[in-house]
């Protein structure tokens, strides 16, 4: 696969590259980031490679890397139609200032300016709320944001970081209401995080959203730069920062280390893979301080893993998840069919129940 085998995002027309490029890392401000001068080298490879999906937010290194991204694109204006740019709203950069962050309308309008403003941009693509807003009703931010589609400033609408509940019941108000509906959800999602299989992955393919998981290394820890042989971690400022992998971890680290000898890839490629390959999963978050660890991430578009060797990291990565989710899985097809064969499955063995056959 490559950059340029284009999907699908959710339930849209959206064609975004199955790898998009996170830049949370652009800028210096939090101290262990990417310089102006190497962001801008991985964002130039990311698109030369066919790469069109970029993301952002407004409180990534406190809007620094939206500025480095407009400067970009402003010195190349002729990619910006055919790129794909993302931002995202929520987080407060003023001090003092009630209605500087979250998700009422005064807050989503004006924050969307301002990161304009510092994209130089006259749109974006998508436009992620960032985090739930406990305080702002579901419907104030919904119909905020199908205003902002209507005038022109955002083409699509995305959740990031919400509870399963609150992005249902808001797909659901979208729907109702005629209201531009929610195509993707940013969740956090790798080998060595998988609850969000419970509820939020089935969630997101009922109601025709693409899962983008960020994150997909777990901050380090399935890179390949943790071992058992005791190798100390390298080129990760941030990793030193976050530390390394829990007692609990080594398990899945092990069983990575395996496949990607059998495969002759890394352990971040393979870890990539992985994700890329779940249910559900439209476009994976990729993230890089330097060249070399963009080209590590790319490469897990060469990598194809077998059954054997996907069942082995499910097994050795297998989560525990929040209730009702075993127990729908494992006792409710016992008892709801009684024994009987519904489409080709013995109710012993009926499957987690699927989302309409939409391809993300």
């Amino acid at each position: 696969m490559t950059l340029d085998a284009y999907i699908t995002l959710g339930r849209s027309g959206l064609r975004v590259s199955p790898l998009t490029l996170g830049t949370m890392t652009f800028g210096e401000d939090s101290g262990w980031g990417a310089s102006v001068a190497d962001s801008e080298a991985i964002l130039a490879e990311y698109l030369d490679r066919g790469g069109n999906f970029v993301d952002t937010a407004n409180i990534y290194t406190n809007g620094h890397s939206e500025k480095i991204v407009g400067d970009f694109f402003a010195a190349r204006r002729a990619d910006r139609d055919r790129v794909v740019v993302g931002t995202k709203f929520f987080a407060n950069l003023y001090t003092g200032d009630p209605n500087g962050g979250g998700a009422g309308r005064k807050a989503v309008v004006q924050q969307l300016e301002q990161s304009l403003r510092r994209l130089q941009m006259d749109y974006v693509d998508i436009y992620w709320l960032h985090n739930w807003d406990r305080t702002a009703p579901i419907e104030e931010t919904l119909r905020t944001l199908d205003d902002l589609v209507t005038a022109g400033k955002t083409r699509y609408i995305g959740f990031s970081d919400v509870p399963a509940w609150v992005a249902s019941e808001a797909q659901t108000i979208a729907h109702f209401r005629g209201w531009s509906p929610i195509i993707a959800m940013q969740l956090e999602y790798s080998l060595l995080e998988r609850t969000v299989e419970g509820e939020l992955l089935p969630m997101a393919q009922a109601h025709g959203m693409g899962a983008m998981p960020w994150s997909p290394l777990k901050s380090g820890r399935l890179s390949g730069k943790y071992s058992r042989n005791g190798s100390e971690p390298v080129d990760t400022k941030r990793g030193q920062v976050m530390g390394g992998p829990a007692e609990e971890d080594w398990v899945v680290i092990d069983a990575l280390e395996e496949v990607a000898s059998e495969v002759g890839a890394s352990p971040a490629a393979v870890a990539l893979a992985w994700v890329r390959g779940r249910p559900g999963v439209a476009s994976t978050l990729v993230g890089a301080r330097t060249i070399d660890q963009l080209r590590a991430n790319l490469a897990s578009l060469d990598v194809t893993l077998s059954d054997a060797q996907i069942a082995a990291l499910d097994a050795a990565s297998e989560p525990t998840l929040d209730f009702p989710a075993d127990n729908n899985a494992e006792l409710a097809p016992m008892l709801g069919f009684g024994g009987t064969t519904i489409d080709g499955h013995a109710s012993s063995v009926w499957p987690a129940r699927q989302a309409s056959p939409v391809r993300y």
